[in-house]
This record gives C-alpha cells, sequence and structure tokens, in this order.
C-alpha cells in the first residue's frame, strides 16, 4: 500500500490534523497551508511543510511519512529544515519537525547522532500503532490509524469511523472530506476492488453526486496532482499540463499511483501514451 498521496490529501484538506497528532496547535493553526518548497542552492525540495501565514512570523513545520526503513532519514530531514529555515530566517520564528511511522521498528537504527533533537521539544516522533484503538481515539486521528489496520478489520472500522461522523454531526463539507480520505484509504488496500465496490463495502449511497461538489473534488486532485508531479520530474510544459488537465477522475487515481515510481519527465510521457 503506497500511503504518500493519501497523507498528503489528509493533510492538505486539513492542515490542523499534524497538531493534533502531536497534541500541540499554534494559536493560529487554522491559518496554516500544507505545501512543498524548494531550496535551489543545492537543489533539493521539501515534500511536507506547513505554513504559518505570511502575515505573521510562526513556527514552520516540516513533515515526514516513513514507512519503509531509511537509515540516513534525520541525516537529510534536519540538514534541510535547517537550511530551509536559514534562508527563510526572516519569515519564521522557529521550526519543528513531525516524523510519522506505522511502528518504531520503521525507524532508522542509528540515532544516537540525533539524540538532542529528538530528545528535545524540536523534534515529534508519531508512531500509529501506539496512539491507541480506532474506537477511542477522535475521528481524525482514527482516520490516520486506519491506513495501518489489518485489510480483514479495515472494512468493519472504515464503517464505524463514517457512523461516528454522522452520529456526531460533523458539517457536511468536513463529513464529506473524511468519506472521501476513507474511501481513498480503502481503495489503496483493496487495490482490486473498484471505487464503487469500495464505497458499497462501506455502505455509501452509490447516487452520483451533484455535479458541483463532483466537478470541485476533481479540481483538487488535479491540484494535488500537478503538485506531486512537480516534486517527481519538474515543471511541466503547458502541453503536458494540458493533457494531464484532460484526464478521467479515474485516471487521475491511477496517475497518483502511477506517479510514485517516476524519476523523470519521460516517465509521466510514456504512462501518458500509454492512456490512448
Amino acid at each position: 500500500m503506497r500511503r504518500d498521496p493519501i497523507f498528503y490529501q489528509m493533510f492538505q484538506r486539513s492542515p490542523q490534523l499534524l497538531f493534533d497528532l502531536i497534541g500541540d496547535r499554534p494559536h493560529n493553526a487554522a491559518s496554516y497551508q500544507f505545501d512543498s518548497v524548494a531550496v535551489k542552492e543545492p537543489k533539493f525540495e521539501i515534500d511536507g511543510v506547513f505554513l504559518p501565514p505570511e502575515s505573521e512570523p510562526g513556527i514552520v513545520f516540516f513533515s515526514e511519512v516513513q514507512f519503509q526503513k531509511d537509515q540516513t532519514l534525520y541525516e537529510r530531514l534536519f540538514s534541510e529544515s535547517s537550511l530551509y529555515f536559514y534562508r527563510n530566517r526572516s519569515r519564521f520564528s522557529d521550526w519543528q519537525a513531525v516524523i510519522i511511522y506505522p511502528s518504531r521498528s520503521t525507524e532508522q537504527d542509528d540515532i544516537h547522532p540525533h539524540r538532542s533533537l529528538l530528545n528535545g521539544e524540536q523534534v515529534h516522533r508519531v508512531y500509529l500503532n501506539e496512539l491507541g484503538e480506532i474506537r477511542s481515539l477522535p475521528i481524525p486521528i482514527a482516520v490516520v490509524v486506519l491506513t495501518i489496520v489489518k485489510e480483514e478489520q479495515a472494512a468493519d472500522e472504515a464503517r464505524y469511523l463514517l457512523t461516528r461522523t454522522q452520529q456526531e454531526g460533523f458539517p457536511n463539507q468536513e463529513r464529506q472530506n473524511i468519506i472521501d480520505v476513507v474511501t481513498s484509504i480503502m481503495l489503496y488496500k483493496f487495490s482490486s476492488l473498484s471505487q464503487t465496490e469500495i464505497r458499497a463495502m462501506l455502505g455509501l449511497d452509490l447516487t452520483e453526486e451533484p455535479r458541483a461538489i463532483r466537478e470541485a473534488k476533481e479540481e483538487g486532485e488535479r491540484s494535488l496532482i500537478f503538485r506531486l508531479l512537480s516534486k517527481k520530474v519538474g515543471q511541466l510544459d503547458e502541453a503536458m499540463r494540458s493533457q494531464v488537465a484532460t484526464l478521467s477522475s479515474e485516471q487521475l487515481e491511477q496517475l497518483g499511483e502511477a506517479l510514485l515510481d517516476f524519476a523523470t519527465v519521460q516517465d509521466l510521457e510514456i504512462w501518458l501514451s500509454e492512456q490512448g
């Protein structure tokens, strides 16, 4: 299961979720924006950054979702974060980092060189399997934990969460966001099933959404895909952007999975040519 797009989707829809995970919110949490940022020299891009509003200096939060062991993760994360903070010192009052793991076993083995940061208040390590049982957690955090639930339990837990959103009176847009994210998680867990089959599994209404809602959701999907493509293969020319912009909702979902393996813009060209 490739989880990066799911977490990008969750954080883009609700940046405040990061602060729920670490149990500490800045006073202006509702104004934060989830984005990726680039540093030109030396050239690199940081995938997940929570930026405070430009109108006031604030803390910049760097996030990393790590579901595979990387033995030099902290070396890269801390050096890139420090350099970005240095280059933008006038805008930010402080920086913090949040690393999300499925469990402690995924963390790199040698953490001794980073003991001061890891044992301080500037770095937050979140181990999803230690947050608690889904049915005892607030719904936004429970949805994050759903990403690590085993397939044989996932459908029951997902239906339970969707029922809770209705019982607890979530606003329509917020409930729809949760439905979309839960559906995406289940699509990744059960890759052989269609979206219609997943919605039936979850007990969702299979009737077509109103056109305005559907178009707004598709526009959000395209925006996320363009951001991910920019990170993976660089800026696209107008012709290629037009090709991506005309993809169907189903093709966008397929591209969201495929682009994680792209290394160059030629990989995207090949994928688009295969769409006929």
